[in-house]
């Protein structure tokens, strides 16, 4: 969006001429009231709606209600003055949503999957080349166990990183010194190891964490946090909401990867939900009673999880 906001003109002139609306409950007139008003004092005004395609899912039940308005999207599009640009902003969208199929024809449509494995990695060794550094092939496997595939937060650990090496290869042991959100991101990941059933990832990021010192108590609760949010995403995942509604229900930030979490709620059935929510009370009791050890215990449930 950065990108393109540069081409609009300048950045002052076009933020007092942009209007943003969420799509879950927008009327055609609204936002045609908007994309025919005269920029002023600049050459373009930009309209964003997030949101609104995916009210025309197939998946989510049927189409919205107000299709027959919205079907002819295409044509107010057509006629919006020349200064106007609309840009529709969504997250994973079919290519036979209708909507979509009404303005391809006038649009131009950009896609965004995120990045991983071979094309990750080689996304961080070009953005450490950027900044005018080089960067281990650990060091680039260990970054993407931690940060995932976000890429806003691995940019601005990149950064970090190239400051502190000052022109040396940055190395693992860099990540886990300097970097703060490899500390944090840390739980994360081996949360995320352990929900998606990935078993070798899960022990070996497990006993890393112990190894730095990290409570046992802390990754049951995080482990118990994720679970219940896998729980509630789950019971909303046929309600026909759009993916800020969803993030706004369970009280997420506009960061929080939440097409990660319905993945991963989606792999399992609510009986295992409650099946696996019991082993992990089962876990925290056996810790506190001291009927096994914590590197025991926690070893059992990874592999209980993850079976």
């Amino acid at each position: 969006m950065a990108e393109l906001k540069k081409e609009l003109g300048d950045s002052e002139s076009l933020a007092i001429n942009t209007t943003t609306f969420e799509g879950s409950h927008l009327t055609i007139t609204q936002l045609m009231s908007a994309c025919n008003t005269i920029p002023f004092l600049a050459t373009n005004r930009l309209v964003v709606v997030e949101g609104l395609l995916s009210r025309f899912e197939q998946k989510t039940g049927g189409r919205d209600p107000d299709w027959d308005e919205w079907k002819s999207l295409n044509e107010h599009a057509s006629n919006m003055p020349p200064t106007t640009v609309l840009m529709l902003i969504d997250g994973k969208t079919a290519r036979g949503n209708p909507l979509l199929k009404r303005i391809a024809a006038i649009s131009k449509v950009w896609e965004f999957p995120p990045l991983k494995r071979d094309s990750l990695q080689d996304w961080i060794r070009s953005r450490v080349a950027k900044c005018g550094g080089s960067i281990s092939p650990r060091a680039v496997k260990f970054l993407t166990e931690l940060a995932g595939d976000n890429l806003w937060l691995l940019a601005s650990e990149i950064d970090k990183l190239c400051l502190y090496a000052q022109g040396r290869r940055i190395e693992e042991e860099d990540i886990r010194q300097t970097t703060s959100y490899a500390r944090e991101a840390s739980i994360f990941a081996l949360v995320d190891a352990i929900v998606e059933k990935k078993e070798s990832a899960a022990m070996r990021l497990l006993h890393q964490s112990f190894a730095e010192g990290m409570a046992p108590a802390y990754i049951l609760v995080m482990l118990a946090r994720q679970l219940r949010l896998m729980v509630q995403a789950l019971e909303i995942s046929g309600q026909g909401t759009s993916l800020m509604e969803k993030r706004e229900y369970l009280g997420l930030s506009p960061n929080y990867p939440i097409e990660r979490l319905l993945g991963q709620s989606a792999g399992y059935p609510m009986p295992r939900l409650v099946e696996v929510y019991e082993k992990l009370l089962e876990t925290d009791m056996a810790i506190k009673t001291g009927k096994w050890k914590d590197d025991l215990a926690l070893d059992l449930l990874v592999a209980h999880v993850c079976c």
